[in-house]
């Protein structure tokens, strides 16, 4: 592993607004580029009380303009929700602003429901344009070309770096050919983890945007005092995700001593499973557990999430997190040294 990195749902706990939350997003970017994450993204999400990153480019904007060196983009866009131009002109005006700091994380999926997706997208087609959509966005971002018909500015020129996200073996098969980096949402969907990393570097062809395959997966992160602790502040999450199974989403839920006797049976092994890539108790459990995850995986970047009520909780959960990576990246720079 080379980097690690924090992706911010922007949470919206319960008692709290949409303010609040996206202000608790520039404080923990302040604080996560202060701990030496490399990347900070956000992510796009529509029609849920919980998460406030729903005009993702605007949230991004705001936290460049609040950090200096981190890293600072998108985990990811949800394209089919728009025209590859306008994201072009917004992440092209976000690289002219932020030079050098600004990536763009695409996804294929809608990232709501259906009735959501109706009124965002510029059509309901059944035809899958993702793929050419993706090569659009990057057409833009190339170098400038006075001849063009329709052109990104601010865009043209910037060379936006784009990873292609997913969590099936669509989005490493589309990464693979195009030559891209992938990332992996292991954090809410690991079932097809292995096999997609598998298949992406398999048939990974290289590029101009990128040599050799490089991989970003997921994994959520609670650290405190103890385990037991850990496990009281992750139990927000875990309440947040069954309530989103059930049909009934809502803001991140207080804290609760027992989840299980919260949540159905069955629902609750169905959460377990879709949070399975996953690190929480004391940061001696973490390290152990965050290890495992990194030996089994391989990344050559892990990018963490966790959703706690509490803010401050929260931004020490990540800086513990930071100390903890950070050692484990050394780790492995000296492992790889001593074998060169």
């Amino acid at each position: 592993m080379q980097h690690y990195s924090l992706l911010d749902l922007a949470p919206v706990p319960e008692g709290k607004t949409a303010a609040d939350a996206l202000a608790n997003t520039i404080d923990l970017a302040r604080k996560a580029e202060a701990a030496g994450y490399h990347r900070y993204w956000l992510a796009e999400h529509h029609n849920m009380p919980g998460i406030a990153s729903a005009a993702t480019s605007i949230v991004i904007g705001q936290v460049a303009a609040a950090t200096n060196t981190m890293r600072v983009g998108a985990g990811g866009i949800m394209l089919p929700n728009h025209a590859p131009l306008v994201i072009a002109e917004q992440f092209g005006t976000l690289a002219t602003l932020f030079p050098g700091r600004i990536d763009l994380g695409i996804g294929r999926a809608p990232g709501t429901d259906m009735a959501t997706a109706r009124a965002l997208r510029r059509h309901m087609s059944g035809e899958d344009n993702f793929p050419q959509d993706v090569v659009d966005v990057m057409d833009h971002f190339g170098d400038p070309s006075e001849g063009g018909p329709v052109r990104a500015i601010p865009g043209e020129g910037t060379h936006v770096p784009v990873w292609i996200l997913g969590s099936s073996l669509y989005g490493a098969q589309l990464a693979a050919a195009l030559g891209l980096p992938y990332a992996f949402a292991s954090h809410f969907a690991p079932a097809m983890l292995e096999e997609a990393l598998a298949v992406y570097r398999r048939t990974f062809r290289p590029s101009k945007h990128l040599a050799e395959p490089r991989v970003m997966i997921a994994a959520g992160v609670f650290v405190a005092d103890t385990d037991a602790e850990a496990r009281y502040l992750r139990s927000s999450q875990v309440l947040a995700f069954a309530r989103l199974r059930t049909g009934s989403p809502g803001k991140l839920p207080a804290p609760v001593e027992d989840v299980r006797a919260e949540i159905p049976p069955q629902v609750l092994a169905q959460v377990d499973q879709a949070l399975s890539v996953s690190a929480t108790g004391s940061p001696e459990t973490v390290r152990r557990e965050l290890a495992a995850i990194l030996e089994r995986y391989r990344p050559d970047e892990l990018i963490v999430t966790g959703m706690i009520h509490d803010h401050g909780a929260r931004v020490r959960s990540f800086e513990l997190a930071a100390g903890i990576l950070a050692d484990l990246v050394d780790g492995e720079r000296s492992r790889a040294q001593g074998q060169a």
